[in-house]
């Protein structure tokens, strides 16, 4: 359908954004092939070469699903070389040359797709990955917590209530939608049921 429709409308960008951004995405949001969206968005590159957002995407796939920043980072500073391009796209590449894979410099690159983005779709996946960041910050010091507790009681914690008496949380220990967190004997995870699944270190090193 991506072929057909760019094939029919070569400078239909959502096709390539939108399309490049589901194709690369694991399951169950889609089918896992980075490569079909690298493909896609060359495409794309070739009937448009004066649209810095398909050079941005396509740094995107590199940086988010291939884990390679140095790739990444040359295809940010392609798009800012195209005319028209922000200001920003040149320090992007060099926040990824520099500090590719932490949260610091994917915060960066969804933080300006929310900015940029014009169809509310990708305002919407950027405002949820950068949930998602927020949670793996969460979970990770929460999880520290947990294994203070651990570390003093010999045992892991029935729930989050006792933690709160014993001191070690307050208020409601929820993730960026509201949703509680789980207490899986020792570990802290997201519900089964939250939105903001599945994170992306799963299957992976964490960012």
């Amino acid at each position: 359908m991506l072929e057909l429709t760019t094939a029919l409308d070569p400078h239909f960008d959502v096709a390539y954004q939108f399309g490049a951004l589901f194709l690369a995405e694991k399951a169950p949001g889609g089918p896992g092939r980075p490569d079909l969206a690298v493909q896609l968005l060359q495409r794309g590159i070739a009937a448009q070469p004066d649209d810095w957002r398909l050079y941005q995407a396509l740094g995107f796939v590199h940086y988010w699903s291939y884990r390679d920043y140095v790739t990444a980072a040359d295809w940010f500073a392609r798009a800012s070389r195209v005319s028209g391009a922000p200001v920003w796209m040149e320090p992007l590449a060099a926040v990824t040359l520099a500090e590719g894979g932490n949260r610091k410099a994917s915060r960066v690159l969804w933080g300006q797709i929310l900015k940029t983005a014009a169809d509310g779709w990708f305002k919407r996946e950027a405002t949820r990955r950068l949930k998602q960041l927020d949670a793996m910050d969460q979970i990770e010091l929460l999880q520290k917590v947990v294994d203070a507790f651990v570390a003093k009681n010999g045992r892991a914690p029935a729930d989050w209530s006792e933690m709160a008496r014993g001191g070690y949380v307050r208020g409601a220990v929820v993730d960026p939608n509201g949703e509680p967190y789980r207490l899986d004997g020792w570990m802290v995870t997201l519900e089964p049921k939250s939105r903001l699944l599945p994170l992306p270190w799963e299957g992976q090193k964490p960012l």
